[in-house]
């Protein structure tokens, strides 16, 4: 197999990315849920004033998997990065992409001196949750998921 290439995402990836949100929101049982269009996803991490950064795997010019993150600010603990999405494409799961893309994130987050990263994970997804154990995370059933949606 041709190497994997842990790369920091450019806006031409936009599209491929959003085919994987949407492979993910299958997974997830939502997939009515991404209602986001390409437009505003480019524009949201390329734009004049990205919110969102990621980087991607790929491997003989095709991403097979990405991490987005956005940072957070948190009174307590300062800036954090918050990951919003890892997710590599079914067919290569259990390669090592998420590590790849996980340990690509820590670098990163440490690079920015951040204070840690946070993220949610469902509490079914087993696959997620034995991957997040991995990396000794603690995962905190106290906290109740809330949001407004406009």
């Amino acid at each position: 197999m041709p190497p994997v290439n842990i790369r920091k995402a450019v806006a031409a990836d936009c599209p491929r990315m959003m085919e994987l949100v949407n492979e993910l929101a299958v997974y997830e049982r939502a997939p009515h849920e991404v209602t986001v269009e390409l437009e505003h996803f480019i524009e949201s991490g390329f734009g004049p004033a990205p919110v969102w950064w990621a980087f991607v795997a790929e491997e003989d010019n095709v991403i097979k998997g990405f991490a987005l993150y956005y940072v957070r600010y948190s009174t307590w603990k300062g800036q954090r990065m918050y990951l919003e999405d890892i997710l590599v494409t079914e067919s290569d799961r259990g390669r090592g992409l998420g590590s790849m893309l996980m340990d690509a994130l820590i670098t990163e987050a440490q690079a920015k001196k951040f204070h840690g990263i946070t993220w949610q994970v469902l509490d079914w997804n087993e696959p997620a949750l034995n991957f997040y154990k991995k990396y000794n995370a603690n995962l905190d059933p106290e906290w109740l998921n809330a949001s407004i949606t406009f």
